[in-house]
């Protein structure tokens, strides 16, 4: 590879080995204190919460167990439903079967909601029963809501958005001896670059610290029409951060009910106005897909597809042992954030990537030393430069950091 490599922007940075290649450009976005994380479902299952699809399987168990029984026995296909099983199925029933094996999870609340109690309130069967589901889950933030705390510090403030309920990126910034605001739906900050706009932001409500108040919660469908066409308080927050941060969502899938909205917000957005910041999205292909390998290569290339689409860049990962390359990646970030990084760990990996002459280094470590210099300021430039020197570097990485500084495109400084 080429010392003269090409911009920023068509470059991948990986920071490990089996870890995700991180697009430079968002990287060096990251470094400026221009990044916004939006965080899923997926997240908290890390710690143990449901998803979306187990979370409505688990109100049906409150609200309606006789139904609940019956999805679980039922696959993708309704057609597997049973003859007793239709025979004792009104029609609001089996439309609510079908809307869940198609993965409309915030229609099935919905209708089970307009079923249960007529029409949708606070204080419906339902929404009882989602807050009593949630609340039941005690489980300790996971490592993966502490490497996203770190990654979420602009260097002026902590920012993360989220659709979560549960509090559990609170909990691991506490962990962290720091304290973070909550905010929800109607008294989320504007977003703006100042330190006024900080903390955890519920964009689909949070639940009440209080277990005897109610908590106002984006779940059904009527909730998504509330909230993002009638009031537009999430793709107004939307537009204003798509216009002024790079957006990196972690948790989701393309397919994934809030994505529908926040995703197709974003697009409708960006077709209107040009958004000079980038949109990005970690994506694990499905590791428990059982079919054909040509199969299975298809869906992830359909599924990248999906994704930009939408106008967002994918960053592919491997999913295998729960997800651990995500938490990896990311906790692998945080440690070489150019914000709030560890230093000592910067130093090492300088050290252990000069201790060869250039040409013999992987192109991976080539990447991440040249990236470690574009990121940094006149000053951090100097200091690394410095330290590559005292640990005995060869000339050719010297030659690699004039190449660099030289370049038009920079990162900071």
């Amino acid at each position: 590879m080429s010392d003269r490599a090409s911009p920023p922007n068509d470059r991948r940075i990986s920071l490990g080995d089996g870890l995700a290649a991180i697009p430079e450009s968002l990287l060096l976005a990251h470094a400026r204190g221009e990044v916004l994380f939006i965080v899923g479902a997926g997240v908290s299952r890390q710690a143990g919460l449901p998803d979306f699809r187990h979370l409505v399987k688990e109100v049906y168990t409150e609200v309606d167990s006789g139904l609940e029984r019956i999805l679980s026995r039922t696959r993708t296909d309704p057609m597997t439903l049973s003859t007793e099983d239709r025979r004792g199925l009104t029609d609001p029933q089996v439309s609510e079967i079908l809307r869940f094996l198609s993965g409309e999870y915030d229609v099935v609340l919905g209708m089970l909601e307009r079923r249960m109690d007529m029409q949708p309130q606070g204080d419906s069967k339902v929404r009882k029963a989602i807050v009593s589901v949630l609340r039941k889950y005690t489980h300790k933030p996971a490592p993966i809501h502490r490497a996203l705390m770190r990654l979420s510090d602009r260097g002026n403030a902590v920012t993360i958005a989220t659709t979560n309920f549960d509090l559990l990126l609170e909990a691991a910034n506490h962990k962290r001896k720091e304290k973070s605001q909550t905010y929800s739906l109607g008294s989320i900050p504007r977003p703006g670059l100042g330190e006024d706009f900080s903390g955890v932001l519920h964009i689909h409500g949070a639940l009440a610290r209080n277990p005897s108040r109610a908590s106002d919660l984006v779940v059904t469908d009527q909730d998504f029409g509330e909230f993002y066409l009638r009031r537009r308080i999430v793709p107004d927050f939307i537009y204003d951060a798509a216009r002024l941060f790079h957006l990196v969502l972690v948790g989701y899938s393309a397919k994934d009910p809030p994505m529908r909205y926040l995703l197709n917000a974003v697009a409708a957005d960006g077709a209107r106005f040009k958004i000079p910041n980038q949109r990005y999205a970690f994506y694990g292909p499905d590791e428990s897909d059982q079919a054909p390998i040509a199969s299975k290569e298809w869906k992830v290339r359909a599924a990248i597809e999906d994704w930009k689409s939408r106008g967002i860049v994918p960053i592919e990962y491997n999913t295998a042992n729960a997800h651990d390359a995500l938490c990896k990646s990311l906790s692998r970030w945080a440690d070489l954030s150019a914000i709030n990084g560890n230093l000592r760990l910067i130093e090492h990996e300088v050290e252990r990537i000069v201790r060869k002459k250039r040409n013999d280094a992987g192109e991976a470590d080539r990447d991440l030393f040249d990236h470690l210099i574009r990121r940094g300021n006149s000053k951090e430039r100097k200091w690394l430069a410095s330290h590559a020197s005292k640990c005995g570097a060869d000339v050719s990485w010297l030659d690699a950091i004039h190449v660099v500084v030289s370049e038009k495109v920079r990162g900071r400084g």
